[in-house]
């Protein structure tokens, strides 16, 4: 079952009220965790080029992105005890990440890297998830 699904499942069987749009939470959640499969493979397809050297920077923010995705998504997702501080601040360091990795990717995808241009892309979708979530949470 597609990441969205469960996660639009699991807040709908939440056995208390939701404070914020959980379409809100779904869409952030989704975004995290595709962005962190797509700076995964980015991360691998980079390694995998021949001027592999010219990448190391790339292969970096693709992997601190990817990880700080997939905390966020998780943060996200628990509402029992939620703390405003605490998602606020992953989610804002998310956005950070989406944003310097997808700023490092469109530098490859000017130069014919269709994985970092796909990767640039689900990295601004992400940031756009979490820059719209932010205001709800009250981060």
């Amino acid at each position: 079952m597609p990441v969205a699904e469960v996660a639009r499942q699991m807040l709908d069987y939440y056995p208390r009220e939701l404070n914020v749009d959980r379409d809100l939470f779904v869409a952030c959640i989704e975004a995290c965790y595709d962005c962190a499969d797509s700076c995964t493979q980015c991360a691998d397809d980079c390694l995998a080029e021949e001027n592999v050297q010219e990448l190391t920077t790339c292969v970096r923010l693709n992997l601190d992105c990817s990880d700080i995705c997939v905390a966020t998504g998780r943060v996200v997702g628990r509402q029992t005890g939620f703390d405003a501080n605490v998602a606020g601040a992953i989610v804002r360091a998310c956005i950070a990440a989406c944003r310097s990795c997808a700023d490092e990717c469109d530098i490859h995808a000017a130069h014919g890297m269709e994985h970092c241009r796909v990767c640039a892309e689900e990295c601004r979708r992400c940031e756009q998830a979490c820059e719209e979530l932010l205001p709800a949470i009250g981060g």
